[in-house]
């Protein structure tokens, strides 16, 4: 009999990891990437935006993931409302993979 494990305790500090997945056909790579490129230069200048960067998969050179970081989900989704990350948004909607993309950033407490 195994001993039962309680799941470690976290601890969530308020800053949002998000995660856009996306499948984009070899032909429409140059325009996904243009078109990334212009939706990260508009969170940029988001108040609350940390980082972001744009990413291929190795092994899947069609799946793509757009990774943002924020000081709290609500700065993510005010950043997504702003007229130009919608308007620059649009365009990738299409290759968008359906699925949870906004997750809270925990650690594990010392000891």
């Amino acid at each position: 009999m195994s001993p039962v494990c309680a799941p470690p305790r976290v601890r969530h500090h308020g800053r949002v990891l998000a995660i856009t997945r996306y499948r984009v056909p070899a032909t429409q790579t140059d325009d996904f990437v243009r078109t990334a490129q212009e939706v990260l230069s508009a969170v940029e200048k988001s108040p609350g935006h940390r980082s972001g960067r744009l990413g291929r998969a190795v092994d899947d050179p069609d799946l793509w993931a757009m990774v943002t970081d924020w000081d709290g989900a609500g700065y993510y989704r005010r950043a997504l409302g702003a007229y130009d990350v919608r308007v620059a948004l649009i365009p990738l909607s299409t290759l968008a993979i359906d699925e949870a993309g906004a997750y809270e950033i925990v650690e594990t407490p010392e000891g």
